[in-house]
């Protein structure tokens, strides 16, 4: 008898998370025209930092909000993206 606690507990703390992911809501996706604007308005290659950074911003939904290297780390997922032929990072 003495096993069934222990199991007993394991199913209700996987129920308790089962319900908590239910009810989750899915993150919205952003404006990612807008924020690659305003990113990439001062770059003097406005025109391919703004292709690359829709691109990236498509696939981990967020930019960072500022235009500098340091704020990179806001949106880690954008941040580590790497070209896949040179091995470079990918987003601007």
């Amino acid at each position: 008898m003495a096993p069934s606690k222990p199991l007993a507990a394991v199913a209700l703390l996987l129920l308790l998370a089962l319900l908590m992911v239910a009810d989750a809501q899915p993150a919205s996706k952003i404006d990612c025209p807008s924020a690659c604007k305003a990113r990439c308005a001062k770059n003097w290659k406005n025109k391919m930092c703004n292709r690359m950074c829709n691109i990236c911003c498509g696939k981990c939904n967020c930019v960072p909000s500022g235009t500098s290297q340091a704020t990179r780390n806001e949106c880690p997922c954008y941040a580590n993206l790497k070209n896949s032929k040179t091995g470079k990072l990918k987003c601007p």
